[in-house]
């Protein structure tokens, strides 16, 4: 008998049971418990237990829900597709449209077991030589993703490359006058320079759109491995130097002001052995041929993305419709990330050098 299961985002855990039996989903036992996974902040992520065989759901945040945003059948797809490549993800179980079962749609996969890398009492669990190591893994990994053969495994038409820079600016300028809460008074400049500095012509790779050390689920034991990279939801085709520019945009040199770093895995990219920012770029562009030497764009395009996601977060927050803790927090950092994109523009965030942009 599936136990009285209610939670904020899974109300009614009977109906979800009998939805993944009818599927032939059920990894063998009665659906037990239904417990949020903390830690994200845009899809919600549940793991339900069936005896010790844990699945988990996806589905997308509660209340208001932008156009084009958390769409579960594309992140699936994604899933699907790389399933059994080189590039290590859950294994999909099954996708759901209907919004009848829980209140949305949503999708199960494999439950991965392995550890995030968030916080610097987690990275205090890596040694200075699994943290180089766990550098060169991140670094190669990205490369990997952006050199999946597409045609190989079915997402030649999963997007648009071209003019991708361009939409994604278009894009997120909309998603900020659909989520706005408070006036930024630097933030139409940005949009200004962010528009002015426009690559004129990039490659299109499959990109992640969310890349950062704490989107893998790593192993420790034994040696550094990743278990699994995770939060697909914004993957599409377009440029492979826009997941640089998050990655480094979200990662902390050991001689950082500590005050300035983003709550999102602030702290152990700080700590001995990980690469600096530099390393980074230096080891992906050695791996790929790819000239960075203009990646201070896309750090400030990471930026002012991640702006605009926090301000969506702020909305939903003051709508009372977010679920977890610690999410009053992300109005306040909405303008400083703005901030931090034009000083990324004045001058080289790797070098240090003057730019133009």
């Amino acid at each position: 008998m599936t136990a009285d299961i209610s939670v904020p985002g899974v109300e009614d855990g009977a109906r979800l049971a009998r939805w993944i039996e009818g599927q032939n989903a059920s990894p063998g036992d009665t659906l037990t418990g239904v417990k949020l996974i903390a830690g994200g902040r845009s899809n919600l992520t549940y793991r339900l237990d069936f005896g010790d065989q844990p699945l988990v759901l996806r589905r997308p945040p509660l209340g208001h829900v932008l156009p084009t945003a958390h769409d579960m059948s594309r992140e699936y797809r994604v899933l699907t597709a790389l399933h059994g490549t080189n590039i290590p993800v859950a294994r999909p179980v099954a996708y759901c449209a209907d919004t009848e079962i829980i209140g949305s749609p949503f999708y199960l996969m494999e439950y991965v077991d392995g550890l995030v890398l968030r916080t610097p009492q987690d990275g205090a669990q890596v040694s200075p030589d699994q943290a180089r190591l766990l550098s060169e893994l991140l670094t190669s990994m990205m490369a990997a993703i952006h050199g999946t053969d597409l045609p190989a495994v079915g997402l030649d038409t999963f997007g648009r490359p071209e003019g991708f820079m361009a939409r994604q600016l278009a894009r997120w300028q909309k998603q900020w006058e659909l989520s706005k809460t408070q006036d930024v008074p630097s933030y139409d400049d940005l949009v200004r320079r962010l528009s002015d500095g426009l690559p004129a012509k990039a490659e299109g790779t499959l990109v992640h759109g969310d890349y950062r050390l704490d989107n893998m689920l790593v192993r420790l034991d034994g040696q550094p491995r990743i278990a699994a990279v995770v939060d697909w939801e914004m993957a599409t085709l377009g440029d492979p130097l826009a997941d640089l520019g998050l990655t480094l945009m979200y990662w902390a040199d050991a001689a950082d002001d500590e005050r300035s770093q983003l709550s999102v895995g602030a702290g152990v990219t700080r700590l001995p052995g990980f690469y600096s920012r530099a390393g980074v770029a230096r080891r992906y562009a050695e791996l790929t041929g790819r000239d960075v030497s203009g990646i201070g764009y896309y750090m400030a395009f990471g930026c002012f993305k991640l702006a605009v996601v926090l301000e969506g977060i702020n909305a939903r927050y003051q709508q009372g419709k977010t679920v977890g803790e610690g999410f009053e927090r992300e109005g306040t950092m909405v303008a400083a990330l703005v901030e931090r994109a034009h000083r990324m523009l004045d001058t080289d965030p790797l070098t240090g050098a003057a730019t133009t942009v």
